[in-house]
């Protein structure tokens, strides 16, 4: 990452204060505090806190007041400060079957055990500019503790009882053995953490998720979205999307037994694609896979879009698209290491331009010093008479 700034330390510190009050706006104008942002811009929230590696809303809500709204800037800070936290260890493996749903859809099947759980999105919305919106106050909500009937908690509001059985849309397909299966391999080892670790090549699928859980979102919809257009060979179907919470366990070696230390909200997108099957396998759908902080669908479906591209070569597919290079998808995908290469233009690079302006100077001048000399040889060729050719006896 490109950072290093040079110059007068005068003109920094004026920048400091411009930047300040760029960000400030009008002072007139009441200023935002961290549980406005955190409340009222939860999508914001989610990005950052997938983005940035960390799951907090208080600091995903102070990066973003810091950064003025810009989502990789404020992305950066909690990146930047979480390398000052200090780990105490691992946590279990989420058990996202058991999370208490605010949305759970599937495009596969429309009757699925549970249901269809629509809960709070634009999918269904005319995307019509909302003016009432201009009105502070006009469009408040129910306050949070308001009882709901929607079945999209472990235990409904209203009656008590708990909320129909939610199974994954998968297992009906893991039944008649339709899907592969996801299993955990005997032996299967321990997954990196890339944020600890560089990434290193050739890189596992766990390596790759880890990668794509923090990787650009609009990157991974462009790449989707070309697997989709013909630059990839899989036609994929939503199987579910979820999107609730879920528990944050701790294993305890003094107590030698895992506990319950949070609660996390998480996006979760399984697709399917087709597959023709080999001469040792039958034919059946393959899996995709997608997990983000937050409330994410794009970024999920994209993640999930992008692992079973990559996957390409590993199921013996042709791997000639862009979104089937995994080298190419993990090593562009990283939206911090992105803007600090490109923003690196801004800083001073003196030295090398006037290097290449020196070179650039002294080709010229050497093209103009055998100009003339080309010039004469091209006229003394052009002043050499032709010869006569000889030419064939023509029979009478």
């Amino acid at each position: 990452m490109y950072v290093a700034v040079k110059g007068g330390e005068r003109a920094i510190l004026n920048s400091y204060r411009r930047l300040d009050a760029y960000r400030r706006g009008n002072a007139a104008v009441p200023e935002l505090t961290l549980a406005q942002i955190r409340e009222q811009m939860p999508l914001a929230i989610s990005r950052v806190m997938a983005e940035g590696s960390l799951y907090d809303p208080h600091l995903a809500a102070l990066a973003l007041k810091q950064a003025a709204g810009d989502q990789v800037e404020a992305i950066f800070l909690l990146r930047a400060y979480r390398t000052t936290l200090a780990r105490f260890g691992y946590t279990q493996p989420l058990d996202t079957g058991a999370m208490r749903l605010h949305r759970r859809i599937s495009s596969t099947f429309k009757d699925v055990p549970g249901g269809q759980v629509l809960g709070p999105t634009y999918d269904y919305t005319q995307r019509l500019l909302d003016f009432s919106l201009e009105v502070e106050g006009s469009n408040d909500g129910p306050a949070a503790d308001t009882p709901t009937a929607d079945v999209n908690a472990n235990a409904n509001a209203t009656t008590g009882k708990p909320a129909p059985a939610m199974p994954r849309v998968t297992s009906l397909l893991e039944a008649e053995s339709l899907v592969e299966a996801d299993a955990i391999p005997p032996g299967d080892p321990a997954p990196p953490d890339l944020t600890r670790e560089p990434l290193t090549l050739p890189a596992g699928r766990a390596a790759r998720l880890q990668n794509l859980a923090r990787a650009d979102e609009g990157f991974l919809l462009s790449m989707g979205y070309s697997t989709q257009r013909g630059y990839g060979n899989t036609h994929p179907f939503a199987a579910e999307i979820r999107y609730g919470n879920t528990e944050v366990e701790l294993f305890v070696e003094e107590l030698g037994f895992a506990v319950t230390i949070g609660e996390i909200e998480v996006t979760e997108c399984q697709m399917v694609s087709q597959f023709a099957g080999s001469a040792n396998e039958a034919p059946r759908f393959t899996r995709g896979y997608g997990l983000v902080f937050g409330y994410g669908e794009r970024k999920a479906m994209s993640m999930a879009l992008a692992d079973r591209a990559m996957r390409a070569a590993e199921l013996g597919e042709a791997g000639d698209a862009p979104a089937n290079d995994i080298e190419f998808m993990l090593y562009h995908s990283d939206n911090v290491e992105a803007s600090g290469f490109v923003q690196h233009l801004k800083l001073p690079h003196y030295v090398d331009f006037q290097a290449n302006l020196e070179l650039l100077r002294r080709l010229r001048a050497e093209q103009t010093a055998s100009a003339p000399a080309a010039q004469h040889a091209a006229a003394e060729v052009a002043d050499t008479p032709i010869a006569p050719q000889p030419q064939e006896e023509t029979l009478a």
